[in-house]
This record gives C-alpha cells, sequence and structure tokens, in this order.
C-alpha cells in the first residue's frame, strides 16, 4: 500500500478539482496511489473546495517538503498550484481534466489521465518560463480585446469544450468592436485599433489553437501578436491558420518578441490569464519570470501520434465551427 504521508515526510501532494472541466476523475486517485506505491513514494491526495483552495494546499505542501505537487484539473487549477510554486525546488505534474487544457498540450503531456499518469514516472523534469500581468501569474497567454470577451462568456457557462468555445466565439464577433491599444515594448510604441493583443509565453491558448506559433516557452520572451480588425470573409483563413500553427503568416497579423511591454488602452477592462477573465486597469505592465517553474513532460515524443492527433483536432474543429454557424443561423 501507499504510505500515508505524515507532517515531517511528504513526497507527493495531489490536488484534485472535482468541477473541472469534462469527465469524471472518480479512479485517478486509484491511478495516482498506484504509481506512488510503485516508486516508493508517500502521497496525499486532496480535493479543492472553493477559489484558491489550490494554491494553500500547494503551499502547505511546500512547507511540508513534498517533491512533486499534481494538479487534475483545467488551466486555472494549474495556474493557481503552478503560481504557488515559482522558484521552488518541487516539481509540478500536470493531470489535465480541463476544457482548454493550454498548458498541458504546449508540454506535450497526454491528455488522457493514466497515460499523464504514466508518463510522471520517467521523473523528466523541464524548466519553463513564467510571466505576471500587474502583478497576475500566467504561464500560457495572457490577452485583451475580443478573446478576453470570449473567455469571459465562456467562464459563465455551465458546459465547457469546443463547441461551447466556438459558439460564445461567434456570439461575441457579431457585437464585438475592435479598441485602439498603446503597446510600449521597450525601446519601440505603437498605437494602432486592435481586434485582440495576445502575449504569449506558450505558443496556444488550448485546443491546440496557436496564437503564436513560434512562441518557446524556455526562452525568456514573449511572443506579442496584434490581431487588426477583419471582416467575416477573413474568418475561415484566420480559423485555419489558428488551428495550424500558420497564423503568423496571415496579414492581419502583427508579431514581436519581448520580455516585457506595457498595454495602455482607453479604459480599464477585461483581461485574460490561461485563458481566466479578470478585471484590470487600464494600463497592464507584463513581463517574463525566467526559468520559474520545473515540471514533469515526457522524455521523447512520438512524432506519428502528435501528427495524427493534431489533424483530428483541426477536423474536429471545423465540423462543429459548420454545425453551430447552421444552429445560429436557423436561430434568427
Amino acid at each position: 500500500m501507499t504510505r500515508k504521508a505524515t507532517r515531517k515526510q511528504l513526497d507527493i501532494q495531489a490536488i484534485i478539482n472535482p468541477i473541472s472541466g469534462r469527465g469524471s476523475k472518480r479512479k485517478i486517485p486509484k491511478m495516482i496511489e498506484e504509481m506512488a506505491e510503485s516508486k516508493g513514494y508517500s502521497l496525499c491526495v486532496s480535493f479543492t473546495e472553493y477559489s484558491g483552495h489550490a494554491g494553500e494546499l500547494t503551499r502547505q505542501a511546500i512547507r511540508q517538503g513534498a517533491k512533486f505537487i499534481f494538479a487534475v484539473g483545467g488551466d486555472g487549477t494549474v495556474n493557481e498550484v503552478a503560481t504557488a510554486m515559482i522558484y521552488s525546488d518541487v516539481v509540478l505534474g500536470i493531470i489535465p481534466k480541463g476544457s482548454g487544457n493550454g498548458l498541458a498540450r504546449e508540454l506535450h503531456i497526454p491528455i488522457d489521465a493514466r497515460r499523464a499518469i504514466d508518463m510522471m514516472r520517467q521523473e523528466h523534469v523541464l524548466t519553463i518560463d513564467g510571466c505576471k500581468a500587474n502583478g497576475r501569474v500566467f504561464f500560457t497567454t495572457c490577452g485583451v480585446g475580443f478573446d478576453a470577451a470570449v473567455s469571459h462568456q465562456f467562464a459563465r457557462e455551465k458546459r465547457r469544450g469546443s463547441l461551447t468555445y466556438v459558439k460564445n466565439a461567434i456570439k461575441e464577433y457579431l457585437s464585438y468592436k475592435p479598441e485602439v491599444y498603446e503597446l510600449y515594448i521597450e525601446d519601440l510604441s505603437i498605437k494602432e485599433k486592435a481586434f485582440l493583443v495576445a502575449c504569449a509565453n506558450a505558443s496556444q491558448y488550448g485546443n491546440n489553437a496557436y496564437i503564436a506559433p513560434n512562441a518557446n516557452i524556455q526562452d525568456g520572451k514573449m511572443d506579442v501578436t496584434i490581431l487588426s480588425p477583419f471582416t467575416p470573409l477573413d474568418i475561415p483563413s484566420l480559423a485555419f491558420q489558428l488551428f495550424t500553427r500558420q497564423i503568423d503568416k496571415n496579414s492581419k497579423i502583427k508579431v514581436m518578441q519581448a520580455s516585457q511591454l506595457s498595454i495602455i488602452r482607453q479604459k480599464q477592462g477585461l483581461m485574460h490569464l490561461d485563458g481566466e477573465p479578470v478585471m484590470s486597469d487600464s494600463r497592464i505592465d507584463i513581463s517574463v519570470i525566467p526559468k520559474a517553474l520545473k515540471v514533469l513532460t515526457p522524455e521523447t515524443l512520438s512524432y506519428t501520434s502528435e501528427m495524427r492527433y493534431f489533424f483530428s483536432q483541426v477536423t474536429d474543429f471545423f465540423d462543429k465551427t459548420r454545425s453551430e454557424i447552421r444552429n445560429l443561423s436557423s436561430g434568427y
């Protein structure tokens, strides 16, 4: 049996968000127990009960000397746990059970829970950057504009998933008005009207939607993507390029790199951090936290399985988009 963790000895702390994303988590504690037992590790499994609880459990586990902390949930849960781990020697393990799973997908962590846990047995550790926006930490993307507005609507939905996201994106587009932003990127200043401004530590939002295809989560820089206003005729090509890692080739896109920048807009409003919407001031100061976090990742990648999964995601997205457009059209 897995040894019981005490206040003086703790190897693995598993933190499970029971209400995140989709799918049952009933079997996950047993799978983690089997993995811990095979490695001779002590284990404590905890379930979050309220917002902020994952961070509290993480800080407690660090004080108890945990070697690994496993986050079981979506991007919000992972962000909360990882934020409390910055610059610690503790290693994060991600068992993705959310709707987007942005950081897990970026690091090629299997979406299937059992495969993710089996991957952790290798104990291959990667050190990645984090970022902060007005003092709040993110690990994949931060954005203002359209993507923040969609995140806000998506967060209010009872049912999550790519189809729900597509539905909200289409509805938001019909009424969304681009804003004017001033960007100060090191010695460069830019002022222009934009549909969105995304600051990407990682290459994707989640669900393999690549807003910054060339972003590197270990290079100490963000890829800043500016999307200019566009017409409905531009949507098919933008959507296709977003999911095929080619959006930087679109004429409506500008990309710059920065280790820090400031975004100024006309009034306070929404921004998103790792897909979670929050209110922010009219000025947002964003910077990289280099080599912030240690994460368990696959040691090697299967090119064939990665490509098969990638193309299945692209096909699934366009099938769902066509279906959602038909449903919206029939409602008018």
